[in-house]
C-alpha cells in the first residue's frame, strides 16, 4: 500500500517544474520598488530559500506568482516589465546553446530541442518557410491561466533573436492566445503594430530570410560542449505527458472566441475520433461538457474581474451567441448572474489563485 508521503512524492515528480528565472525577476523588482516579496511567495507556494538557491519550482505557482506580482505593482502587462531589460544570459545553458550556434535558424532549432530545461511546461515548435513561425504552447498546464508568463516567453525569445544577429529585426505578426483589450500601444512596442490577441495559438513569425542570418558569438567548439551537456540534462528530465483534460481545455480555450469549441473539432485536433475522446475523457472521470463549462466558469471570472470589458464581450470570448445566453448558462451552473459574479469577482478570483 502506498503511503500519503510516497503518494505526494510520486505526485511532485510529475509536476512541470522551472528554474525560476522569471520568479526571481519578479523578486528583484519588487524589492526594487520597495514592496514585500516574502508575502506574495508565500501566497503562490514557492519557497524563497529554494528559490534563492536556484532550486526549481513548479511552473504552475510561478504563473500564479507572476499575477500577485502583477497586482501588488499595479502593472498588467508585468511579463513584459520583466522581459524587457534582463540580461539574457541568465537563462544559462539556454542562453549558451544557441549563442555559440552558427545561424539563427541553427539557435532556433536548439531552443526548439532544449527549451524544457528552463520550462518544462513550455514546448517550442519552428516551422520554416517564406515566414518562419515560432509557435509556443503549455504542456501539462492549463494555458487559460496565464498571460504574464507568455508574454515574457515571447519577448524573451525575441530580444534573443535581436542579440544573437545584431540587430533589431521587427515580427511579421505576433499572437497570443489569451485575452487583452484596449491600448495595445505598450505591447506593439517590442513587437511591432501586428500584434493579436485571441488567437488560435501564441506564436511569433519572422522573416524566413533571417534563418540564415550568422549568430555573432557563433563557436563550434563551445556549441559542441552544450549540445553535450543538455543533452544529458535533457535525459535527466521527467517526460511526463499532461492529462487529456489538461490537453483539451489548452485545445478549447482558443476556439471559443471562435464558436468552434465542439468535441468533433477538439478531437480532430487531438488527432482522435469523437467517440475516442469522449471514452478516454469518461477514464479520466469527466466528460467534454463538464470540461467545457468549467473552463467556460473559470474563464467568466477572470473575464468579469476586468471591469472595462463588457458583458457582451465575454459572452463572445465564451463562444456564446449573445449575452443573454451565457446569462442562462451562467445561472444554470452557478445560480447566479454575470452581473452578480463581477460584484465579487475580485474575491472568487484570490480563491481560485
Amino acid at each position: 500500500m502506498v503511503s500519503d508521503s510516497e503518494s505526494n512524492f510520486r505526485h511532485l515528480l510529475t509536476v512541470p517544474s522551472a528554474t525560476g528565472l522569471a520568479s526571481r525577476l519578479a523578486v528583484k523588482l519588487l524589492e526594487r520598488r520597495g514592496h514585500d516579496s516574502q508575502s506574495l511567495l508565500y501566497k503562490a507556494g514557492i519557497d524563497r530559500t529554494a528559490l534563492s538557491h536556484g532550486d526549481r519550482i513548479p511552473v504552475a505557482r510561478q504563473i500564479v506568482f507572476l499575477d500577485l506580482v502583477g497586482r501588488a505593482l499595479d502593472d498588467d502587462w508585468i511579463g513584459l516589465t520583466l522581459g524587457a531589460d534582463f540580461d539574457l544570459r541568465e537563462m544559462g545553458l539556454l542562453f549558451y546553446i544557441a549563442a555559440s550556434s552558427s545561424s539563427l535558424g541553427e539557435a532556433l532549432q536548439r531552443l526548439e530541442r532544449y527549451v524544457q530545461l528552463g520550462n518544462e511546461a513550455l514546448i517550442v515548435r519552428i516551422k520554416n518557410g517564406a515566414t518562419c513561425r515560432i509557435i509556443l504552447s503549455y504542456a501539462q498546464i492549463s494555458r487559460h491561466r496565464d498571460r504574464h508568463q507568455m508574454e515574457l516567453f515571447a519577448l524573451s525569445l525575441l530580444r534573443m533573436c535581436q542579440q544573437l544577429i545584431g540587430r533589431k529585426c521587427v515580427p511579421v505578426s505576433v499572437s497570443f492566445g489569451h485575452h487583452r483589450s484596449g491600448d495595445l500601444r505598450h505591447v506593439q512596442r517590442f513587437f511591432g503594430e501586428d500584434v493579436r490577441f485571441d488567437a488560435v495559438e501564441d506564436e511569433i513569425c519572422l522573416e524566413g530570410s533571417l534563418l540564415d542570418t550568422p549568430v555573432l558569438s557563433v563557436d563550434p567548439y563551445l556549441n559542441a560542449m552544450m549540445v553535450k551537456s543538455c543533452d544529458e540534462a535533457l535525459s535527466r528530465r521527467s517526460t511526463n505527458t499532461s492529462s487529456l483534460r489538461t490537453r483539451v481545455e489548452n485545445t478549447i480555450a482558443p476556439l471559443l472566441p471562435h464558436r468552434q469549441a465542439t468535441a468533433t473539432a477538439v478531437a480532430r485536433r487531438l488527432g482522435m475520433s469523437e467517440r475516442t475522446l469522449a471514452r478516454r475523457l469518461k477514464a479520466e472521470g469527466i466528460s467534454f461538457k463538464k470540461v467545457l463549462d468549467e473552463l467556460r466558469c473559470d474563464l467568466a471570472i477572470r473575464y468579469l474581474a476586468e471591469r472595462d470589458l463588457p458583458i457582451s464581450q465575454i459572452a463572445w470570448l465564451l463562444g456564446y451567441n449573445s449575452a443573454s445566453a451565457m446569462t442562462h448558462a451562467c445561472r444554470r451552473l452557478t445560480g447566479r448572474s454575470p452581473s452578480d459574479f463581477r460584484r465579487h469577482a475580485g474575491a472568487l478570483t484570490k480563491l481560485m489563485d
